[in-house]
C-alpha cells in the first residue's frame, strides 16, 4: 500500500530514513519555512537529494497566512505565494485550511481553488470537508481531499459516502 509520512522531517537524513523504511514520499512543513519565507536552501537541497516526486510541501494557513511550528508561528506569507516559490521543489502541496479544521462546518472553496489556481502542482486539502459533495466538488475542480473529523465521528461514512 502506498504511503505518506510526514511531521518531524527537517534534514535529507530523515527524509531518507523513511523513503527507506517504505513511505512512497515524504510531506515536509515547518522546515521548508525560514525567517519568514521559502527556506529555498533546504527545498533544493532535498528535491535533489530524493527527487521532487517524492516531496509533498505542507502549506497550512490561518486567517489568509501560513502558520508553521505547529500553527502557532504566523508567516508574512500567502498560501499562494508558499506554493507559488515552493512548486519547482515538489510534486505536490498538502493545504490545510486551519481556520476550518476539524470544526465540521464545511470547508473553504474559495481558499482551496486560490492555492490549486498558483500552481500546476497536485492539490490535496484538509480543513473542515465533511461531506461527500464537498469530496465530489473538489474532486471535480482536481484536488484531492482529507477527511478527518467527519470519519472519525461519523458523520460520513467512508464505505458508502453517506452522512449520518
Amino acid at each position: 500500500m502506498s504511503c505518506r509520512v510526514g511531521g518531524g522531517i527537517r534534514t535529507v537524513e530523515r527524509a531518507r530514513e523513511i523513503l527507506t523504511a517504505g513511505a512512497q514520499q515524504i510531506i515536509v512543513g515547518s522546515a521548508i519555512f525560514k525567517d519568514g519565507g521559502p527556506n529555498f536552501d533546504f527545498a533544493k537541497e532535498l528535491s535533489g537529494a530524493i527527487g521532487t516526486a517524492r516531496v509533498i510541501v505542507a502549506v497550512d494557513s490561518r486567517g489568509g497566512l501560513v502558520v508553521v511550528n505547529g500553527w502557532k508561528t504566523e508567516l508574512p506569507l500567502t498560501p499562494a505565494e508558499a506554493v507559488r516559490a515552493l512548486e519547482p521543489y515538489c510534486d505536490e502541496f498538502l493545504y490545510t485550511h486551519v481556520d476550518t479544521e476539524g470544526l465540521m462546518g464545511g470547508t473553504n472553496l474559495e481558499a482551496i481553488l486560490a492555492v490549486r489556481d498558483a500552481t500546476t502542482c497536485r492539490v490535496t486539502a484538509a480543513g473542515g470537508i465533511t461531506t461527500q459533495k464537498e469530496i465530489d466538488d473538489l474532486h471535480a475542480l482536481g484536488v484531492d481531499a482529507v477527511v478527518g473529523m467527519a470519519i472519525y465521528t461519523g458523520a460520513l461514512n467512508p464505505g458508502t459516502g453517506a452522512q449520518s
